[in-house]
């Protein structure tokens, strides 16, 4: 697939959304990529997930390790285009990612870590060191978007279907926030205490007897 193909499939499912946004690493966008509402297509999923296997190549990979929720569904369909086994890591009581449900490496088994969007990489991070502490190997990261226009290093190599860069701003300096726009926090994670500035507030008139 070519990047435009891949902007176009994207628009086309409404997987790209335009206003004020709270992404999961706390940082504030006009644009959210929710790719859930591609990967909802089995043959989208599969559509990409092929090119992406195909843009990798070599290595042979034994395990696509995924962080919950987003990379799941990418995950394990590019797992099945490699014949390799998927696997997820979530996040525990102190909030961290790592392996539960059973889940477990073999010394030295080749991982590939599966993200849908990468912005600041930290969920990618936190499962890439999940899976060195269960003893694999991992040899890259694939990702349907890399919306930090391939600034993020992770190490290892990153291949992504889509590299844009696409503005992200700290909360303090948020120029949406600064224009009172509303602000949504779609992801799945729980909210970051990284507000912007807080909107006007109004005391109620008393009310007449």
């Amino acid at each position: 697939m070519t990047p435009q193909e891949v902007r176009d499939l994207l628009e086309a499912t409404g997987a790209v959304r335009r206003g004020h946004f709270q992404l999961s690493s706390g940082l504030h966008s006009p644009t959210y990529v929710q790719c859930a509402l591609l990967l909802q297509h089995p043959a989208h999923a599969a559509r990409v997930a092929e090119a992406l296997a195909r843009r990798l190549g070599e290595p042979a990979v034994d395990v696509v390790a995924a962080p919950a929720l987003g990379g799941i569904v990418l995950g394990y369909e590019l797992a099945r285009q490699l014949d390799a086994r998927a696997i997820f890591a979530e996040r525990n009581s102190e909030g961290r990612l790592s392996l539960r449900r059973g889940f477990a490496l073999r010394p030295d088994e080749r991982v590939l870590v599966a993200e849908d969007v990468v912005t600041t990489g930290g969920s990618t991070r936190e499962t890439i060191e999940a899976a060195r502490q269960a003893g694999g190997q991992v040899v890259g990261v694939a990702a349907l978007i890399d919306r930090s226009g391939g600034s993020v290093q992770f190490g290892v190599r990153l291949e992504a279907l889509l590299t844009e860069n696409i503005e992200t701003y700290p909360p303090d300096a948020c120029p949406l926030c600064r224009d009172r726009l509303p602000l949504e926090k779609p992801g799945s994670r729980p909210a970051l205490s990284t507000a912007g500035p807080a909107p006007p507030t109004t005391k109620p008139a008393p009310r007449s007897a």
